[in-house]
């Protein structure tokens, strides 16, 4: 599956485009890493914990993006874009989505 943030595939045609296709996840932060992160906080620093919770979250939601892209017969994604919202203080969601297309 190619996956671009253009509009277009370098050195190929888009002989049709498939429609939006989407994936998201949404991910609660943990007691424990809030502690830890309180007191990275105080001494500065990256919170590593969820560095890689934010990380693994746009894995998912790309990977279920093209899924979808997938199951109606896509190979290409364009125009993606990755966008983050807070649900609720302690939870985010994480949404992948582009612009499913077929090139040759």
């Amino acid at each position: 599956m190619i996956i671009l943030t253009t509009d277009f595939v370098p050195g190929k045609t888009i002989v049709k485009t498939v429609g939006l296709v989407r994936g998201n996840t949404i991910r609660a932060r943990n007691v424990g890493r809030d502690i830890l992160a309180f007191f990275r906080n105080i001494v500065g620093g990256e919170i590593r914990d969820y560095t890689k919770m934010m990380a693994e979250s746009r894995e998912q939601a790309l990977d279920r993006m093209v899924e979808e892209a997938e199951s109606l017969g896509a190979n290409a994604i364009i125009n993606m874009r990755i966008t983050t919202s807070m649900i609720m203080q302690s939870a985010s969601e994480i949404l992948a989505y582009g612009t499913a297309v077929i090139v040759e």
